[in-house]
């Protein structure tokens, strides 16, 4: 028994029914820490573009010191560190919110990079005509460049959201029960690993598949040339 579920055994296709609930709230977690990790490295990431860009390097040379260090580094190094380490200095985050802050820490070293290239794609004529028009430079910023990198940006970072959720499962070492770790339990109790290991790989086809379309759809209506704002 497992989340208050129990399996049938007494055949294949009647064990596959009955673990599916089971791999279903596993993919659940899975979502969820997919989307909390995604975010959390949109925002890491434009923060860590934004600092790597400033002029002063006192300010720059730390963020690209720190971002090269979170892409240098394995993940599973990271959520360790987040998990064993931090408790011992007073830190204590329960093992879901450590593995997606390990996933969005790492992830957004990779996002500060994506977001740098579609900023500098920016030409520097746009940021010429907003002074011209006398707008602040966060004026310029949030209604000038960001909504024109925007489009630009949207095929890489999707490439990352499908990386994120591949890498989910690594959060099983801190007892996280994401779907593959599910799929592991239900084996390691039932001493069969081919059906409940096979229904994750079939499930992880059926999310990477959804999110590749969805994202190819968003970018698809994305005007190429910026984001209008009203």
């Amino acid at each position: 028994m497992l989340f208050g579920f129990e399996w049938d055994t007494s055949g294949p296709l009647v064990f596959a029914i009955s673990i599916l609930p089971m791999l279903l709230v596993g993919m659940w977690v899975t979502i969820q820490a997919t989307v909390l990790g995604f975010f959390m490295a949109l925002v890491l990431g434009l923060i860590w573009a934004v600092l790597k860009a400033a002029p002063s390097r006192i300010v720059s040379w730390p963020a690209k010191a720190f971002t090269e260090f979170l892409r240098d580094t394995p993940l599973i190094v990271q959520l360790f560190f987040l998990y064993y380490v931090l408790p011992e200095f007073g830190i204590i985050l329960p093992a879901f919110m450590t593995g997606a802050l390990a996933l969005g820490m790492q992830y957004s070293a990779y996002t500060s990079e994506v977001y740098r290239a579609g900023l500098e794609a920016i030409g520097r004529d746009q940021r010429e005509a907003a002074r011209a028009l006398n707008l602040t430079t966060v004026r310029t910023f949030t209604h000038v460049i960001v909504p024109q990198a925007v489009p630009r940006i949207v095929p890489a970072m999707g490439n990352y959201l499908v990386s994120i959720m591949k890498d989910v499962p690594v959060l099983s070492v801190v007892t996280v029960l994401e779907m593959l770790n599910v799929g592991r339990i239900i084996g390691d109790r039932t001493f069969n690993y081919l059906i409940p290991l096979s229904l994750v790989g079939g499930l992880y086809l059926i999310m990477t598949l959804v999110a590749s379309a969805g994202l190819r759809l968003l970018g698809s209506r994305l005007p190429k040339q910026g984001i209008p704002l009203k």
